[in-house]
């Protein structure tokens, strides 16, 4: 998985998504008091699917977006830049050819968040991706 991991970081560096989100993309969780917008990434599941002549390994992949904005203007450029950056997205993933990365659904949701300032209302967009990879 350290090799998966690092391709997405990779993957995530520099992008539009990183710059527009001013580079707060975290793996599994976002430090206390982020600050909004930020981006968490994070492995679902992991199943082998071997067949009798590949080594295969099916990843699920969430991609959290989240906006403290009223509007949904800003969570929707993110979720554009997402697919734009991961849809069909070729990983460079060290000892394994990348079969395909896609898209698989997204929820959304608006969660209520504890601040300083009292409670406020966040987007949370979930974006699953399929990462299937051949084991070179």
């Amino acid at each position: 998985m350290d090799a998966l991991l690092s391709a997405l970081a990779t993957k995530f560096a520099g992008s539009d998504l990183s710059n527009y989100v001013g580079g707060r993309i975290y793996f599994d969780r976002a430090p206390d008091r982020a600050v909004y917008p930020y981006v968490v990434y994070s492995i679902v599941s992991a199943a082998p699917q071997d067949t009798f002549t590949e080594s295969l390994d099916d990843v699920l992949i969430q991609v959290s977006l989240f906006s403290s904005s009223g509007g949904g203007q800003e969570i929707a450029t993110m979720y554009g830049y997402l697919k734009t950056l991961l849809d069909d997205a070729v990983l460079t993933v060290t000892g394994y050819t990348n079969i395909w990365t896609r898209r698989e659904g997204m929820t959304t949701m608006v969660e209520d968040i504890t601040t300083a300032e009292g409670t406020a209302p966040v987007k949370h967009w979930a974006v699953d991706y399929s990462v299937m990879m051949q084991k070179s």
